[in-house]
């Protein structure tokens, strides 16, 4: 329920602070006083649309704070997947500054506008005069009938269903698209995969080949280079091997005389070691290279058809062209075994979709269950309301495919009038007629679905006296289970509350600003009798207004 509300520079409220009770709330005022202002208010904070049009003073940002109690509502769940703090009592804060730039909070945490939307679907129901187009919607429709059917959570659990049967129905169109686009991209596919399974690439090939290829191409120079290098280390009548070993033995002959001497000794003779190795290998490396003309005529030949598929394929390495190689295999035995994937894939549709079958006649037999008792408690409250002939009847009838609702076609037909076939509302209601019907088919819901906060804006257009007064009624019912705010003109409907707010209008600094405050006691009886009266009021309005309020 709505705790709390404070409004700061919004529209003509400067700043109000404003706490609410359960039960039946009425907000009462002159015409252009601005009851609606706080209406807007709380949309704004609920994530409505915000401008700088909105700021009572253009230079300074706009506050809205509305504080909610939660603790019935299980929402711990909308908390956790929003990474929000859960309080008991929640806060929402939304500011607008005079840039017209706005931010949302929910508990001192930054949300967005979305967020605030969907969260604020938890806490109000607002019912403007509008909102009686909701009759119309197919949703409002089918929660209604369903809260009655006790079975808006096997619905839910049908929808989620219906999602997946429509998503495993896309894929099947998908398979089948493939399929058919498959049979033209195959005999490509397989000839691609041919010629690389033809080229028989092996993984780190490319690399070998061009080393080898530099090795042959520059064979000349590396056997001149190998010799002189193992000629100068062992072959040349003077060469390093025998030059060092001389060292060693002069140093050796001298170790007596000094032990550093037998020391660099014996280092040369390390050194002497490493050079043998040196030359042996050199040698070896050299009796390898061999000029080999037709060895590099293969190898180019070779490299030519690697460097083809390179270019082909648009990749720059042997192992990208091996990864296409077996994708090709992949997308042929995927084809190759089309028929087969599909045939399942329609097995698991047509599994879904039984089982779709037979959950939307469950719903649809408790929804025909429910009907006629529906129907008669709606047309008794719509006699209270001064329609003695109303009709309202739900249509109920099989559509030709499922879709999120079940197998239902569910319409709303109504008649005002004796003898006049009840038709889709739309067709046959008049503004006033569905504001009571509305007004009807909420009472109803309230009873059913647990919301804990609704708000009327001024649903009693059009209607006074007696069926005033059964408005009033009706809506102080609706607050045995939820909190009910409602916007009024009509005395009748204002003296049913528990909570009576006045909003007004006062001149301060050259300006109009709305006030709003809570009456009791002596300050409701002349809020009721002034309401009751086109001028001041008399006695007889005084004494018809405690009549109303029930005070003796």
């Amino acid at each position: 329920m709505l705790k709390e509300l404070k409004v700061q520079n919004f529209a003509l409220i400067n700043f109000a602070e404003l706490k609410f009770h359960n039960g039946l709330i009425v907000i009462t005022g002159e015409t252009g006083a601005g009851k609606s202002i706080l209406l807007d208010a709380l949309m704004l904070a609920l994530g409505g649309k915000a401008d700088t049009s909105a700021l009572f003073d253009t230079s300074k940002k706009c506050i809205v704070e509305a504080t909610f109690d939660i603790s019935k509502l299980n929402l711990e769940e909308f908390f956790q997947n929003n990474d929000l703090d859960y309080y008991s009592e929640t806060i929402i804060r939304r500011e607008v500054s005079a840039d017209g730039k706005s931010r949302a909070f929910v508990n001192d945490t930054p949300v967005n506008v979305s967020v605030l939307k969907s969260f604020s679907q938890y806490l109000i129901d607002i019912h403007s005069q509008h909102q009686n187009l909701i009759i119309h919607s197919a949703q409002f429709r089918y929660n209604f009938i369903d809260a009655f059917a006790d079975c808006l959570s096997q619905r839910n659990q049908y929808t989620q269903l219906f999602k997946q049967f429509q998503k495993n129905k896309k894929e099947l169109e998908t398979l089948i698209h493939q399929q058919t686009n498959a049979k033209n991209e195959t005999e490509y596919f397989q000839f691609l995969l041919n010629e690389l399974n033809e080229a028989n690439i092996q993984e780190g090939e490319l690399q070998q080949i061009e080393q080898e290829l530099q090795q042959l191409e520059n064979a000349e120079q590396i056997i001149q280079q190998l010799s002189s290098s193992v000629n100068a280390l062992r072959d040349a009548d003077i060469n390093a091997i025998q030059l060092i070993n001389q060292s060693k033995n002069n140093l050796q002959s001298v170790a007596k005389y000094n032990p550093a001497y037998e020391e660099l000794s014996q280092r040369l003779q390390s050194v002497l070691v490493e050079l043998k190795d040196i030359s042996t290998e050199a040698e070896s490396l050299l009796s390898d290279v061999e000029i080999n003309p037709s060895r590099m005529e293969v190898l180019n030949e070779r490299l030519n058809i690697i460097n083809k598929l390179l270019k082909k394929h648009n990749v720059k390495t042997d192992a990208e062209l091996l990864n296409i190689q077996k994708d090709l295999e992949e997308k042929i035995s995927t084809f190759e075994n089309f028929d087969e994937i599909i045939h399942l894939k329609q097995k698991e549709l047509n599994s879904l979709e039984k089982k779709l079958q037979q959950i939307a006649e469950e719903i649809s037999q408790k929804r025909k269950s429910v009907k006629a008792k529906i129907e008669n408690e709606c047309v008794e409250i719509l006699k209270e309301l001064a329609m003695p002939n109303a009709q309202f009847v739900i249509d109920i009838q099989d559509k030709a495919e499922l879709d999120e609702y079940g197998k239902d076609e569910v319409k709303f037909l109504f008649s005002a009038n004796k003898g006049v076939l009840p038709t889709e509302v739309q067709k046959s209601a008049s503004g006033g007629e569905i504001a009571r019907l509305m007004l009807t088919i909420k009472s109803l819901m309230a009873k059913k679905i647990h919301l804990p906060t609704i708000i009327f804006d001024e649903i009693d257009t059009g209607v006074s006296g007696n069926v005033a007064g059964k408005m009033g009624d009706i809506m102080s019912k609706m607050s045995e289970y939820m909190q009910v705010i409602v916007i009024t003109h009509l005395p009748q409907i204002a003296a049913k509350g528990k909570q009576h707010l006045v909003v007004s209008k006062e001149e301060q600094n050259n300006r109009t600003l709305s006030k709003i405050t809570e009456i009791r006691d002596e300050e409701r009886i002349m809020e009721i009798a002034k309401m009751l009266s086109s001028g001041k009021p008399g006695e007889a309005a005084i004494q018809n207004a405690k009549e109303l309020l029930m005070i003796k």
